[in-house]
């Protein structure tokens, strides 16, 4: 027999034969007449793309990958590059939460019908760029060109969720490897999410459970388990989604495992605790707007205390200003603390005010700090947090004597922020009924254990300072603001986001909306009457526990791969060389 076009497809037996032993079938050993019938293991499995039937093709398994639009290299760097950049549209400002349940899914059968680990790791770090640049894009104004570096770099996380995808959803799943998909793929997703939430990589921004801010039902399941435990459900609903698109086999446990979904959700809803309201505390933003062109530091600051005046007789307990509400200039002039002291008598409440200038902190370091600083009747109480986790580029420049070129070709630091060392919860006067606040600056309102950490220090009210100016017109105010509500929902504590341009806004114990927010439009100041609340969320009590049960039922994977691993029978020895009628140079005949 002469064999035509170089080599025989692999993963298809001869005409007539069953398509048993799959590649699939070969790594999980869970080889069947059913999944041999079914036609998946097609010729795309071994790359050749020649031979194949249109079953396993139609089937949406391994295989089609090699045939049609997406057969070039090309278009499918794009498709994945497309697909992993859809999520964004679930986060402010598009603010389409419930696509979060689906955006997923493209990306999800793309990878699926990978021909290869390599490809599908290849799919999963392609998407993985397009996830990063369409979340943050509103940073190519600073970072310029650099961020399609750091995009490529932080890509690089989901080429081994890529590979999990592949494995657990290629071919056609049994029951039990549906099981696992919807359990292991998301919590191989969180672990990126816990990787890029490390300060030096960016922070914890656009999680994908952060998406679900304004959904009173994932607000509980937040106060359960924190905003992890809320991308956990969304990844499984995403792949359960998958699997229902992919594989007919597989429908009815995917179906049984989102309603599983549906039934957690709701046991949640109904049996979570909930804070307990112990009455209302009245809290001012001030935010004074856009400001810009000369001596705009100086004129901000007369525009806030303009309209910390306005707040006179309205019985406010604290008046926010937004971060970096107060220059180097204004802050080593003594005059700035007499004005600031005289504003707190005439309002009758003490302002949190945040300066951006050089100072030295307790231990004696002196350099450029930002800090929250609480102002009396009498000046500046000696209540101060100096802000710990700082933006990458906008506050510093990681690795400075290597990448301080980032200077020349966008907005990155000049000059290193320094870092505090310790949070704080201050305590406002009697008049305030001994109220305790725990401040967070900027983005350290994206990292749960923060607040949670203030929380269970005694703060009853999170108050954080922020500004996002450099990105006025982007979805960055409203993606900031909208952490606000995660925060409180975890930890049963109202929150009160106070910016220098827009947006600020106010949430309850529960993650609700309180009062209305101030846009970006707005110079104003406004008064967010807030409930407070008593007792602990079980994410306050038990902290990131998701997390360890994600890194579990990875290493269970891992464990159990293993084993098979061990199982497998090895190889016999060789058969004897094959006797041709014809000789050959490789098969010699007698």
């Amino acid at each position: 027999m002469r064999i035509r076009g170089g080599r025989l497809p692999i993963g298809r037996n001869p005409a007539g034969a069953s398509d048993e032993g799959t590649a699939d079938e070969a790594a999980s050993g869970e080889a069947t007449s059913d999944e041999g019938a079914s036609g998946e293991g097609t010729s795309g499995e071994g790359g050749s793309g020649d031979g194949g039937s249109g079953d396993g093709q139609a089937a949406g398994g391994r295989g089609s990958a090699g045939t049609g639009t997406l057969s070039s290299p090309w278009a499918r760097g794009a498709a994945a590059l497309l697909a992993g950049a859809l999520p964004a549209l679930a986060f402010p400002a598009p603010g389409l939460w419930w696509f979060a349940y689906v955006a997923l899914v493209p990306w999800l059968l793309l990878i699926r019908t990978a021909h290869s680990p390599r490809r599908a790791a290849l799919d999963g770090w392609i998407g993985g760029i397009g996830f990063i640049i369409a979340v943050h894009h509103w940073l190519v104004p600073s970072l310029h060109v650099f961020i399609v570096l750091l995009a490529a770099l932080l890509g690089l996380l989901w080429a081994p969720w890529g590979l999990l995808v592949s494995r657990l959803l290629g071919g056609s799943p049994s029951a039990s490897r549906v099981v696992a998909a919807v359990v292991v793929v998301p919590s191989g997703w969180l672990m990126i999410e816990l990787v890029r939430s490390w300060e030096g990589l960016g922070g914890p921004w656009g999680l994908l459970g952060a998406s679900q801010w304004e959904v009173a039902p994932a607000l509980r399941v937040a106060s359960v388990g924190g905003v992890w435990l809320v991308s956990l459900l969304v990844l499984a609903v995403n792949t359960g989604a998958a699997l229902l698109v992919a594989d007919r086999a597989a429908r009815t446990t995917a179906g049984v495992l989102l309603v599983v979904c549906a039934l957690s959700v709701a046991a949640m809803w109904a049996w979570a605790p909930r804070p307990t309201d112990t009455g209302t505390v009245r809290i001012a933003v001030v935010q004074p707007g856009v400001v810009e062109g000369p001596g705009s530091v100086a004129r901000r600051f007369d525009r806030g205390e303009e309209l910390t005046r306005s707040l006179e007789g309205r019985g406010v307990d604290l008046v926010v200003w937004g971060e970096s509400s107060i220059g180097a200039g204004a802050w080593e002039r003594p005059e700035t603390a007499r004005r600031l002291a005289e504003l707190s008598r005439r309002v009758g409440a003490d302002l949190l005010v945040n300066v951006d200038a050089r100072q030295t902190d307790g231990s004696g370091r002196s350099g450029i700090f930002k800090s929250a600083v609480l102002v009396g009747p009498d000046g500046p109480t000696g209540d101060r947090y100096d802000k710990m986790r700082l933006v990458p580029f906008g506050e510093y420049v990681p690795a400075r004597s290597l990448l301080g070129w980032a200077t020349s070709v966008g907005k990155a630091a000049g000059e290193d922020r320094l870092r505090g060392d310790r949070q704080v919860v201050m305590t406002l006067q009697d008049g305030a009924r001994g109220l305790r606040i725990g401040p967070l600056v900027c983005f350290e309102s994206a990292f749960p254990d923060m607040s949670r950490r203030l929380v269970r220090d005694g703060a009853q009210v999170i108050v954080a300072q922020s500004a996002t100016s450099t990105f006025q017109d982007s979805w960055a105010p409203a993606q900031h603001a909208s952490l606000g509500a995660l925060r409180a929902a975890e930890n049963g504590r109202p929150m009160v986001h106070a910016t220098l341009t827009g947006i600020s806004a106010a949430y309850g114990p529960r993650g609700e909306r309180v009062g209305s927010p101030l846009g970006t439009d707005a110079s104003a100041a406004e008064v967010f009457d807030l409930p407070l609340a008593r007792g602990s969320t079980l994410y306050g009590r038990l902290g990131d526990w998701p997390v360890y049960g994600a890194l579990a039922a990875l290493a269970v994977l891992c464990a159990v791969e293993g084993l098979r691993a061990l199982r497998r029978p090895a190889p016999g020895p060789p058969g004897p060389p094959a006797r041709t009628a014809h000789g050959s140079p490789g098969r010699p005949g007698r």
